[in-house]
């Protein structure tokens, strides 16, 4: 597997950073600024591990669990009335779910042949 090319992992940095940068274009709480900031930074930066250091199986887990944080946010940050802040997290967070769970497989499977067995 290449570093830098998988386009799963390019779709968390981009998801990671829209859900970050959203409070500049869309109307947000402090609440969802919080959640939407530190959410859409660690998935960008989880992202870009990713890229760079592809075979990471446990990296892509933590891409669906804070992806997963992402989408349930409007409700955890009652910011659910924020029609553009909740549905940039439904948005973003599936796509980093989708996407990330679909480099589940790939990324195993490149971890155990860079594995050496006993």
């Amino acid at each position: 597997m290449k570093n830098w090319t998988r386009w799963q992992d390019w779709t968390a940095v981009i998801a990671g950073a829209v859900a970050a940068l959203s409070p500049l274009w869309t109307a947000h709480t402090t609440q969802s600024v919080w959640f939407m900031v530190i959410l859409g930074v660690v998935i960008a930066a989880s992202g870009v591990v990713n890229l760079a250091s592809p075979g990471m199986p446990w990296m892509e887990t933590a891409q669906v669990v804070v992806g997963a944080v992402l989408i349930v946010a409007p409700w955890l940050g009652s910011y659910t009335s924020q029609t553009g802040a909740a549905w940039t997290s439904w948005i973003a967070g599936s796509a980093v779910v989708i996407a990330s769970a679909l480099a589940l497989r790939p990324s195993t499977d490149a971890h155990q042949h860079a594995v050496p067995s006993h």
